[in-house]
């Protein structure tokens, strides 16, 4: 156990630092929180009659909402008004200026739907296959001999389904978590 717990530390520490540089270390505790939360109940989500806590879209939300607040919040306590400058990119010609600053904050606005909708869509999508072969694998058992051996298809794509989902809940643990030193990046180092 507690070499898993070092190598998870190690692992988020380090991404952490090679996204939002040293000073990025005193968001740690978020950072490793919201990976160990969503690595752990997308884990848990895969324990047959458990409960996938990241399929459902307020709870992503939730969490992407907290990081984009955090982001906002800590911009402007460090930097002032200077944080703005992140939506206005130097060396931008001043006649394309103003269409460049629209697209920069429609961008930032749209990084809280994005952020949650990622997480969501692929924990459900991924449950719901996993549903429908196991379907017909009962589906296919329940009709005798016969039906046991057109089920060793769907049990084998269940079995194959179930070892990728392994991969994706924590391959979307770290996006999130990537994607949230990203954007805190933006908050410690505005401007382009």
């Amino acid at each position: 156990m507690q070499a898993l717990a070092e190598i998870s530390y190690e692992f988020v520490a380090t991404t952490l630092r090679s996204t939002a540089g040293t000073e990025g270390m005193k968001f740690f505790p978020l950072v490793f929180s919201l990976f160990m939360f969503i690595l752990t109940v997308n884990l848990i989500g895969l324990i047959p009659y458990m409960f996938t806590v990241t399929s459902h879209i307020i709870v992503t939300v939730s969490l992407a909402l907290l990081v984009f607040l955090t982001v906002i919040v800590y911009g402007l306590r460090t930097h002032g008004l200077h944080f703005f400058q992140l939506f206005v990119p130097s060396g931008v010609p001043i006649y394309i200026l103003p269409l460049v600053t629209f697209i920069e904050v429609l961008s930032f606005l749209s990084r809280p739907i994005s952020h949650s909708v990622r997480l969501f869509a692929n924990m459900l999508a991924g449950h719901i296959t996993l549903k429908v072969f196991g379907g017909f694998v009962t589906m296919l058992g329940g009709l005798g001999i016969l039906g046991w051996f057109g089920a060793v298809l769907p049990l084998g794509l269940t079995v194959a389904l179930t070892a990728l989902e392994l991969l994706v809940a924590f391959l979307q643990a770290y996006v999130f978590a990537i994607l949230t030193c990203i954007y805190l990046n933006d908050a410690i180092h505005p401007g382009h």
